[in-house]
């Protein structure tokens, strides 16, 4: 099919001249309501162009809108910086050149349904038909922020592809619209790509520009800034130099006795509640568990670079190897504590930017325990969905725990928690009660549940999970007692 044919095809398509609008002044809110209307992918119902004042007030609010969501993203008081936000508007310079050059190409006569389409007004159509889905994504940068998010959507493919959906909508309302306008060869060769470019760009601006047009107002509040890893030689040297110290301070073990070892591993640096829950079990481990200096902690979080080893997957290998080696392998007890987001394909998240950190998997895991040769072993995986972890950890000598089951969410790793429901719940609580895991899981579970109504949890309760091999009962057992007497 030739464009002129495929531009006949598409002008039939189109509404009569009598359902359209007259190409004369039409009310402001007329040009906002066709705009919206257009957001979602039905054909607007007028021609023409808004008056100059109408077409300012038409950029002019989403703008104020925008700028309203971005303020409410920052906590207590800040400044505005105009000068920031006037940056952005070359977007508006280069989508105002394009929509120019498309509607140029128009053949004498056609293009337009009613032969009134200009400049101003596709304009107007595209800037109100991107409004809602703009909102929608600052409106999860908002929530994300705040911590409102549900905890399917605070993980990076959760939340991207959301976003990524919402901005896929907005790109399509805007080729549909031009489409309506100019022949389709100009659209598709012109337009889509050079739309493509504008949004590539505005976030590859996003992403190298710190400046935000509102900032928090430091003289008004003691918040320090979030700190960030700084990747250098430096950096580098010192964690071989923190991973040296670390394996070299493993206490040795006593003879006689079943001897509990520790090993953390929070790989998401992006949320404190990691950080301080993994600080809690290792101190847990220390004092209730008679672990003093048998407990290796693996942390990714940019304040502990020169104190704690990266937790990745290598360096998690490497400490249970080297865990290993100071172990009675058959008769001690090996405690690893994990604690970060989970997806529903079962891999646990890790996030230390710039440096770039592998998801484990519970394969990853086993191949680890079972290449070192460690018997006795009691896993707890503090993460969505790592119920998934069960099967591929189980053994007759483990005791595997999990925050949720594996079509469930946990909940708890927001911005603002201290612990997560399963850590707070199972081990700052019931395990300073008690020393038999299965006795602190019993008592955790129906706390964890009532927390996650009381906190609104939309996809219904977690489910936290535990598997007791036959063959670690009695070893716990009689750890337990000997913690109890002593």
């Amino acid at each position: 099919m030739n464009d002129a044919q495929a531009d006949s095809d598409r002008e039939a398509e189109r509404p009569n001249d009598d359902t359209l609008a007259p190409a004369t002044t039409l009310p402001l809110q007329r040009w906002m309501a066709e705009g919206l209307r257009a957001s979602v992918l039905l054909a607007p119902r007028i021609t023409g162009s808004p008056s100059p004042w109408q077409l300012i007030l038409i950029v002019l609010i989403p703008s104020l809108l925008y700028l309203g969501l971005e303020r409410l993203q920052i906590e207590g008081p800040a400044t505005f910086h105009p000068t920031v936000e006037l940056h952005t508007y070359w977007v508006v310079a280069i989508t105002l050149w394009i929509g120019w050059l498309a509607l140029s190409q128009r053949p004498a006569g056609g293009g337009d349904p009613a032969g009134g389409a200009s400049l101003g007004g596709w304009f107007a159509l595209t800037t109100w038909a991107g409004v809602p889905w703009t909102l929608l994504m600052g409106g999860m940068s908002l929530a994300y922020s705040r911590g409102w998010l549900p905890s399917a959507l605070t993980t990076p493919i959760g939340f991207w592809t959301v976003y990524g959906c919402l901005l896929g909508i907005w790109l399509v309302a805007s080729v549909r619209l031009m489409a309506r306008y100019v022949p389709r060869r100009t659209w598709v060769l012109l337009f889509m790509p050079g739309m493509l470019a504008i949004t590539a760009l505005g976030f590859w601006q996003a992403l190298q520009d710190r400046e935000r047009p509102w900032q928090a107002d430091a003289s008004a509040s003691a918040a320090p800034e979030r700190p960030r890893l700084q990747l250098s030689q430096e950096t580098f040297e010192a964690q071989q130099a923190v991973w040296q110290r670390a394996i070299a301070g493993i206490a040795p073990r006593r003879a006689g006795e079943t001897n509990v070892y520790g090993l953390v591993f929070a790989p998401y640096a992006s949320e404190d509640v990691f950080l301080r829950e993994s600080g809690m079990v290792a101190t847990l481990l220390e004092e209730r568990f008679d672990a003093r200096g048998r407990v290796l902690r693996l942390l990714n979080h940019a304040t502990t670079a020169q104190e704690l080893p990266w937790a990745t997957p290598l360096n998690l290998r490497r400490a249970i190897e080297s865990m290993a080696e100071r172990m009675d392998r058959e008769q001690d007890l090996l405690v690893i504590y994990m604690t970060s987001h989970g997806a529903s394909d079962f891999k646990l998240a890790s996030a230390h930017w710039p440096l770039s950190v592998p998801w484990l998997t519970p394969q990853e895991l086993r191949e680890a325990l079972d290449a070192a040769g460690i018997r006795h072993r009691v896993i707890a995986i503090s993460a969505c969905y790592s119920g998934g972890w069960i099967e591929p950890l189980a053994t007759e000598h483990s005791l595997i725990m999990t925050a949720a089951d594996a079509e469930h969410t946990s909940y708890g790793c927001g911005h603002r928690s201290e612990l997560t429901f399963f850590g707070r719940a199972v081990f700052d609580e019931a395990l300073r009660k008690t020393h038999s895991f299965e006795a602190a899981f019993a008592e955790a579970v129906p706390v964890i549940q009532q927390r996650e109504i009381e906190a609104g949890k939309e996809d219904g309760f977690s489910n936290p999970q535990i598997r007791v091999g036959d063959g670690i009962r009695p070893v716990l057992d009689k750890l337990s007692q000997r913690l109890d007497e002593g």
